[in-house]
């Protein structure tokens, strides 16, 4: 048996594990939302704009892949 043919074989990603993949997405970010506008309807006293979360998941992405690239 070739191993190099299997393990090339069984690391392609095949069309189901995208469309898993992007289904998965769909309802986490679906969830995060749902999860988001009940929580800040049950705790107005720190309700964000959902712009300043983005803003800063953004920043934070940003700062990561500086700091990933100064370290490598």
């Amino acid at each position: 048996m070739d191993t190099t043919k299997f393990v090339r074989e069984s690391a392609e990603i095949k069309t189901g594990h995208w469309i898993f993949a992007g289904l998965f997405v769909l309802a986490f970010i679906g969830y995060l939302i749902w999860a988001y506008k009940s929580d800040s309807a049950t705790h107005k006293k720190f309700k964000i704009q959902g712009s300043t979360v983005l803003y800063a998941i953004l920043l934070l992405l940003l700062i990561v892949f500086i700091f990933k690239g100064l370290i490598i």
